[in-house]
């Protein structure tokens, strides 16, 4: 194996309906199997669904019993895939999509450029009282 893992980005969007306004980014995880993303979203489904209005409550447990298992079928042939819920003119989505995680590199045991050693710590400064 290279190093590159494959996995599946997770995030939880909402969206002001009754004004001029982006959609708003509230949470992001990093799931390593379509499992976890789904599980990811049902259990933030399950903790919101009791403040829910009758509507919006409705699409999550609709989601929960019968759009779930379609989420976790489209993750795994590699496509995304989002869950909408509408509460009282905010819409709020979450969405899973395919990606292949990057190591990050590692300093240690690694020659550093030779500009790495320009850059000095500054002294410290005493304290004046």
């Amino acid at each position: 194996m290279n190093g590159l893992l494959r996995g599946y980005w997770c995030e939880c969007w909402t969206q002001h309906l009754n004004k001029d306004q982006q959609p708003a980014l509230h949470a992001s995880f990093d799931a390593h199997s379509a499992a976890q993303a789904d599980r990811w979203i049902a259990i933030a489904l399950r903790t919101i669904t009791p403040v829910l209005d009758n509507a919006g409550s409705e699409q999550a447990w609709e989601w929960l019993y019968e759009g779930r298992i379609e989420t976790r079928r489209a993750l795994l042939r590699a496509e995304p895939s989002s869950v909408t819920v509408d509460q009282v003119g905010t819409r709020i989505t979450w969405t899973v999509r395919p990606v292949t995680f990057l190591p990050l590199a590692h300093r240690e045991g690694t020659e550093l450029p030779a500009c790495a050693y320009d850059f000095k710590p500054h002294g410290t400064v005493s304290d004046p009282s």
